[in-house]
């Protein structure tokens, strides 16, 4: 978990989307942040989370982000990926 942990530290405080994968690089879910960091961090936080969280991250392996240059075409982006 410390390659997810160094990821997400390097993520940028900036709006996108982000994309959980699995092992097999499947995707698991698609969401988008005004900040990035702030966003992703959050779902690994060791406070209690949602039970359907906690069983989403126990599958996260890999994360891949695109910046966008605002919310709206962040929103935009989430649309047309899912």
């Amino acid at each position: 978990m410390s390659h997810l942990s160094d990821r997400i530290a390097s993520l940028p405080a900036l709006p996108g989307v982000y994309l959980f994968k699995d092992p097999a690089g499947e995707v698991l879910y698609v969401g988008k942040a005004a900040s990035l960091r702030d966003r992703v961090g959050s779902y690994f936080q060791q406070s209690r989370q949602a039970p359907k969280v906690e069983a989403l991250v126990k599958l996260i392996r890999h994360i891949e982000v695109t910046v966008t240059h605002s919310e709206t075409e962040a929103l935009l982006l989430e649309y047309n990926l899912i």
